[in-house]
């Protein structure tokens, strides 16, 4: 490769970059499910490599699965908010849920208690609720 054509993809690296810095928490978990879709990348791709170990010693790995019962995938629940951050909250609605027009993430957020997530691996869910905590709302992971 040339050193010219490097630097204008070097250009393109930093402008995507900045864009991705400036945006918020719960625009950057969109950005990554988007680009997992757009991709085709499997989440269930890691445990897949980890079975032939598993298979292997199937002594060793009876006993962690029935100790381990801990919930990974949670549906994120709106309960309620502060009415002074109803405005916020409706910003960051229509911000995390696809497909939304500023009236219908209103109507979402007049209407708790509703899922704003389903599906959503315990960092994203613990994520999206102390961001939502953060602005005034009552949000629980199921």
């Amino acid at each position: 490769m040339s050193p010219a054509a490097a630097k204008p993809a070097s250009e393109t690296i930093n402008r995507i970059v900045d864009d991705i810095s400036g945006l918020t928490l719960l625009q950057a978990a969109d950005l990554v499910t988007a680009l997992k879709e757009r991709l085709n990348i499997q989440e269930i791709a890691m445990p897949a490599a980890a079975a032939p170990a598993a298979a292997a010693a199937p002594a060793e790995d009876a006993a962690p699965k029935e100790e381990v019962k801990e919930k990974t995938v949670f549906n994120v629940k709106l309960e309620s908010f502060d009415a002074a951050a109803k405005p916020k909250i409706i910003r960051e609605v229509k911000a995390i849920v696809p497909n939304l027009t500023l009236i219908d993430a209103k109507k979402f957020v007049e209407g708790v208690p509703k899922v704003l997530k389903e599906n959503v691996t315990k960092e994203d869910a613990e994520k999206l609720q102390k961001a939502f905590e953060a602005l005034g709302a009552v949000v629980k992971l199921e």
